[in-house]
C-alpha cells in the first residue's frame, strides 16, 4: 500500500505527463490530479473515486500567468482577491474557454480555478506545461483526507504515486466564490472566511440555501464528507440523551470545538481547540472524524460550531455529513 508513497517531485510529473493519477499535497486536503487538458486521464479521476460526472473539478495552477495561455482570466474582483489570498484556499469561478475540457467543467460554461499554496505542489505545477484537475484523493463523498497515509488507506494501489507532503495545514477544502454574476457569490464555505473576503472586496451574495444537484463547482451536493458509522450534529447534550433514553444504548463518540461531555467516557471524547481557536478545529476536524469512525461505536454525535469565521466552514462540512443519517438515526431510536 505504501510502496507508491514518496517525496519525488520529478517522478510525480513523470507520471502525470504520462496521463497517470498522482496525490498530491495541498494546504487544504490532498487531491487526485491528471493532467486537466488530458480527457482520459480526468476520466481515471472519475472512475477512481466513483464521482459523478456532473460533479466539476478544480483547475489547479501555479500562478496567474498560467491562465493566459489557456485563455481563461480573473475579473478585477477576483483578482484583488488573488492579490491577497492565493496561492491559499480560495478559489475562483468564472467562465470557461474551449481550451478546457468538458469533462473538467462538467458540461457547464463555469470553471474553477486555484492556485495551491503548498511548496511541493507549486514546484510540480512550475515543472508542468499543463494544470491539474485535482478534487479531493478520496472516494466521492467520504471524508476527505488530510495526509499521504489517509490517501494510501483508502485508495492504495488505485494511484500511480502519493506526493508525500505532510499534514495538511488548513484541513478544510478551498472556499469557492463564483464571478458568474454581476454580484459575487460564495459557493462554499472553505478555509478563507467570509469576513476576510468581504473585508477585501465587500459584501458578496452568500450560498443558496440547500444543496444542488446540478452544481457548477465541487463539494456542493448534499452528501458528502460521509463517515462510516451515523454522524449527527446539532446540540450534542440533546442528542446523547435522547440515545440514552432508546434501548439498546448506542455506544457514542462525541467531537466538539471544547465541550465535554459528561455522560461519555473521556477516551471517546474528541475536543478539537481547547482554547476555542476555530484555524485550530478546521485543521484537525478531517482527522478527528476519521479516527471516531475506527472505534467500536455506534454513532458520532458533533456539537454545532459557531456560526462564524472558519466555523460556517466545518458547520457546512458537518451538515453534509450528517444530512444521510438525520432521518435513519430518528426512525431507529422511535421505533
Amino acid at each position: 500500500m505504501k510502496e507508491n508513497l514518496g517525496t519525488d517531485i520529478l517522478l510525480a510529473a513523470d507520471y502525470l505527463r504520462a496521463g497517470e493519477l498522482v496525490a498530491i499535497p495541498t494546504e487544504t486536503v490532498y487531491g487526485l490530479a491528471a493532467n486537466a487538458l488530458n480527457e482520459a486521464a480526468v476520466v481515471k479521476i472519475y472512475a477512481v473515486k466513483n464521482r459523478p460526472q456532473f460533479n466539476p473539478l478544480i483547475l489547479h495552477v501555479a500562478g496567474l500567468d498560467q491562465l493566459k495561455p489557456l485563455d481563461l482570466e480573473l475579473p478585477p474582483k477576483a483578482l484583488e482577491l488573488a492579490a491577497k489570498f492565493s496561492p491559499g484556499p480560495l478559489t475562483y469561478v468564472v467562465p470557461s474557454s474551449v481550451k478546457i475540457p468538458g469533462i473538467v467543467t462538467a458540461g457547464t460554461p463555469a470553471v474553477a480555478i486555484r492556485i495551491p499554496a503548498h511548496p511541493m505542489t507549486l514546484e510540480l505545477l512550475n515543472q508542468l506545461d499543463f494544470p491539474l484537475a485535482a478534487p479531493s484523493a478520496n472516494p466521492s463523498g467520504m471524508v476527505s483526507p488530510t495526509t499521504a497515509l489517509h490517501v494510501a488507506q483508502q485508495l492504495g494501489n488505485q494511484v500511480s504515486y502519493i506526493l508525500d507532503g505532510g499534514a495538511c495545514k488548513v484541513g478544510l477544502e478551498s472556499t469557492i466564490i463564483s464571478f458568474l454574476g454581476k454580484t459575487p457569490q460564495l459557493l462554499r464555505y472553505g478555509g478563507i472566511s467570509l469576513e476576510a473576503i468581504e473585508a477585501v472586496i465587500g459584501p458578496v451574495a452568500l450560498p443558496a440555501e440547500g444543496f444542488v444537484d446540478n452544481p457548477v463547482a465541487p463539494g456542493m451536493l448534499a452528501r458528502h464528507y460521509a463517515t462510516i458509522h451515523p454522524l449527527l450534529l446539532g446540540d450534542a447534550n440533546a442528542i446523547i440523551k435522547q440515545a440514552h433514553a432508546s434501548n439498546p444504548i448506542p455506544r457514542i463518540a462525541s467531537i466538539s470545538l471544547y465541550q465535554h461531555f459528561t455522560a461519555l467516557p473521556d477516551a471517546y471524547q474528541f475536543q478539537l481547540s481547547p482554547s476555542g481557536d476555530l484555524n485550530e478545529a478546521a485543521r484537525k476536524l478531517f482527522s478527528a472524524m476519521r479516527m471516531a469512525d475506527e472505534m467500536d461505536i455506534d454513532l458520532i454525535v458533533v456539537e454545532r460550531f459557531p456560526e462564524k469565521g472558519l466555523g460556517r466552514a466545518i458547520n457546512d462540512r458537518l451538515r453534509r455529513a450528517s444530512s444521510a443519517h438525520d432521518i435513519l438515526f430518528n426512525t431507529t431510536l422511535n421505533s
